[in-house]
């Protein structure tokens, strides 16, 4: 039988760039976001047929709103846009449905909308301190999210996910560790702890590049960081919160299912501007052009056919990013050979330098392996 699919929308919107983000995301108005949610149900129903056709009886468990700010459309859009998803995919009763809000974006309709339709909700903070907003460039206060977090509370939302940022110019360790435990009195069931990473193309690359990020406003250096990242795993854990992925942490039972699956290489498509699918060997990537996906006048999407060898590196440089790593067997069943047989080498190697630990049929990194996770995994590469 095969799996179940999950569903990504991706509502590429949002009230003001964020000074780090490099998200396929701009500013909108209103006609705009109508016209961009007929075009992805233009889209999902002609895959919803697609699938029927071709794969009878798939079933969707998880489906994720992510963005740009889903929360910016507006809530008869967004009412459009999941009619059309229940219209053209069966969608299982206990699905896992997310979809990702801002504070300051939540309107009554956009609530109600949640309410009905929504069972997960990840919001964005990114930090506690006004001062780590600003300089972000975030469009809310602390007091912002708050009034959202309770929000989605009364909602009925059971499931909430929070994201916090560490690596802020001009963060202190004493910061970040406020932030989490600020963070953890209200009580999340999940919580993403990203490291900032400033990439080219956004105003923090420009910044950063003519010596605006000194004195106040200096980049935590890189011992400071690395006691940042260590904090982060105890406090959370003191917490009740168990590190499942690299940067996400759980109470038992809440880990993402959408995003395990992207970690586990299960099927999965993805629906409007420059969205990306893997389904049938294929990795699949839509436009990034908005005029043309709004008029359907794009070319594409662009397709990938991967390879036995392609397959295998996803297989292990994705899977190890979960703390209960790969599995032996589960590589055998699906590619017909051990995981001995490929990465012998590689593995006893990281095995007798501490950087992985094997279980009855796991492999995973131990906590050294974590820290160097980035160099670890490279080595999966097999160019």
């Amino acid at each position: 039988m095969k799996d179940s699919l999950g569903l990504y929308l991706h509502f590429p919107f949002c009230v003001r760039k964020c000074a780090y983000c490099d998200f396929l995301s701009a500013p909108a108005d209103e006609a705009a976001k109508y016209r961009y949610a007929a075009a992805l149900k233009k889209e999902i129903a002609e895959a919803g047929r697609m699938i029927a056709e071709t794969c009878p009886g798939r079933t969707v468990d998880t489906i994720f709103l992510g963005g740009g700010t889903p929360s910016v459309m507006p809530a008869d859009a967004l009412i459009f846009v999941m009619e059309a998803v229940r219209g053209h995919f069966p969608v299982e009763p206990d699905a896992e449905i997310t979809m990702e809000v801002n504070p300051g974006t939540l309107t009554e309709g956009v609530l109600s909308f949640i309410k009905e339709h929504i069972n997960r909700v990840s919001i964005g903070l990114q930090g506690t301190h006004e001062e780590e907003l600003r300089i972000l460039g975030r469009i809310h206060s602390y007091e912002d999210f708050l009034a959202s977090f309770r929000a989605v509370r009364e909602a009925g939302i059971k499931n909430i996910s929070v994201d916090l940022m560490s690596g802020v110019p001009g963060q202190t360790e004493k910061m970040w560790e406020e932030d989490l435990r600020r963070v953890t009195e209200l009580g999340p069931e999940h919580i993403s702890a990203y490291s900032l990473i400033i990439e080219e193309g956004t105003p923090f690359f420009e910044a950063y590049a003519r010596g605006a990020f000194s004195g106040k406003c200096a980049l935590p250096d890189e011992e400071t960081e690395r006691r940042m990242y260590h904090r982060t795993k105890e406090i959370l854990a003191e917490a009740g919160y168990q590190r499942y992925e690299i940067s996400n942490y759980a109470r038992d039972g809440f880990a993402s299912r959408h995003n395990l699956r992207y970690w586990e290489r299960r099927e999965y498509l993805g629906f409007g501007l420059g969205a990306a699918s893997l389904f049938g060997h294929v990795r699949r990537s839509n436009t990034r052009d908005l005029a043309g996906y709004l008029t359907g006048s794009f070319t594409g999407p662009e397709e990938e056919r991967l390879d036995t060898r392609a397959e295998m590196e996803e297989f292990m440089f994705l899977g190890l990013r979960k703390t209960d790593g790969v599995s032996f067997s589960e590589f055998e069943q699906y590619f017909g050979t051990s995981m001995e047989a490929v990465y012998g080498e590689v593995l006893a190697r990281q095995l007798a330098e501490g950087l992985l630990m094997r279980g009855e049929d796991r492999v995973f990194l131990t906590e050294r392996g974590l820290d160097l996770a980035n160099t670890v995994m490279a080595e999966y590469l097999m160019d």
